[in-house]
């Protein structure tokens, strides 16, 4: 793509607000290598052709060709030399190009996203409406003051009701995970550097991943890693069609750069958990796919009746894997905004080519997969259940699709 259309990735740079220097860097890294590998394989048959003249001649002339062979050699392992050198430094340019941009994304940055659509009608309250963080504390649900003591700022506990409405919810989100064919997972949260480096979450992104340094392994900010890691350097079956995976993790995120946002309550926290739906499939059938995940986030969020708004985000906010990427952002009354509650990406076939994932085409040719991904339920759901359903009283109305999984139990009250 980059030989034959490289104003296209130029303007997928130049939509994200990145360099577009690089492309001329990278075609020039490409014939570097192409050259440095004809040079390579030419030496290389020179060799050989000159070793079948070796074996018939002898005398003076087997001793001047055993001289010229051994002069070739070194030149050979020279060439070597540049060729793998000239393979680093494309592969090193490479990785650092996020993917390319879909041509329908919005122009612009964080601010420039499109809504899509609004659902529902932000509830009019008759009293001022209390924050999740004073509804779940009386509630006996949160204690943020205690994960504070025991592991620093932004950590928490979920207890007693707090913990049931988390499991409610995701054993809600995975029960439609399986009822529209999803085969659920439980995924490592610690990953190999290569699984975190080919999803598209170091470079760039590296300051919120954890890092185990000494064991060379990472803390996983989604299961959507491990996910795209479960297939690496297979070739997947989609023969029956797309393969759908859930996985339920806990997730670790740094947050670096967001100190002084967020700090109150769990809207932005170090540690959470998720249920993520993953897709493996055929690049063409990736967009169709696409708006799939995102009409299965919304059947999670109309079980869970709060209002809430699509968003199509900019190109210049889009993570470094995703072409594209709708966002449903649910009403949060004690801030009078659309928070983010779900996120759903078209990676095309940006992560799986880095990790090796392909399928075989209607001819038996291995091909490069698609992958997408999209969340179903996470922690911070409980912010905007919590608000949307509480009452005067501080008790919180419990939405009727959820009931089922706190045994039967309509209204949450205050301890």
């Amino acid at each position: 793509m980059l030989r034959e259309d490289p104003e296209a990735v130029r303007a997928s740079q130049r939509a994200r607000g990145e360099d577009d220097g690089v492309v001329d860097a990278l075609l020039s890294a490409d014939e570097t290598r192409r050259s440095a590998v004809a040079r390579a394989d030419s030496l290389r048959a020179e060799q050989k052709q000159l070793g079948k003249q070796v074996g018939k001649a002898s005398g003076d002339e087997r001793e001047a060709l055993l001289v010229k062979g051994k002069d070739l050699a070194a030149q050979v392992k020279a060439a070597d030399t540049e060729r793998a050198e000239a393979e680093d430094k494309l592969t090193e340019l490479h990785g650092s190009v996020p993917n390319v941009v879909h041509p329908d994304a919005p122009a612009g940055g964080e601010d420039d996203y499109v809504v899509l659509k609004h659902v529902g009608t932000p509830r009019e309250f008759d009293f001022t409406p209390r924050d999740h963080l004073d509804i779940g504390t009386a509630l006996g649900a949160l204690d943020t003051e205690r994960g504070a003591k025991v592991s620093g700022a932004r950590f928490y506990f979920l207890t007693g009701v707090g913990a049931q409405l988390q499991l409610a919810l995701l054993n809600m989100a995975a029960q439609q995970a399986i009822e529209n064919g999803f085969t659920m997972m439980i995924t490592p949260v610690l990953v190999r550097p290569e699984i975190m480096s080919g999803t598209g979450f170091l470079g760039a992104h590296a300051s919120e991943v954890y890092r185990l340094r000494d064991d060379d392994l990472y803390l996983v900010g989604t299961s959507e890693v491990s996910l795209a890691g479960y297939h690496a350097d297979e070739i997947v079956d989609l023969g029956a069609g797309p393969l759908h995976y859930a996985g339920w993790s806990s997730c670790f995120r740094r947050e670096a750069g967001s100190y002084g946002k967020d700090t109150r309550g769990i809207i932005r926290v170090h540690q959470f958990d998720k249920v993520e739906m993953f897709v493996y499939c055929r690049p063409q059938d990736a967009e169709a796919e696409h708006d799939r995940l995102l009409a299965w986030e919304e059947q999670m969020l109309a079980k869970i009746e709060v209002p809430y708004r699509v968003i199509d985000v900019a190109a210049g906010d889009l993570g470094t894997s995703a072409a594209r990427k709708y966002d449903c952002e649910a009403w949060v009354p004690s801030q009078q905004a659309y928070r983010e509650l779900t996120s759903t990406s078209n990676c095309t076939t940006f992560q799986a080519r880095r990790l090796n994932v392909r399928y075989r085409d209607e001819d038996g040719r291995p091909q490069i997969a698609a992958t997408l991904n999209g969340t179903l339920a996470t922690t911070r759901w409980i912010v905007a259940i919590l608000e949307n359903h509480q009452d005067a009283d501080g008790s919180v109305r419990v939405p009727e699709a959820m009931r089922p999984y706190l045994g039967g139990r309509e209204v949450l009250r205050p301890a």
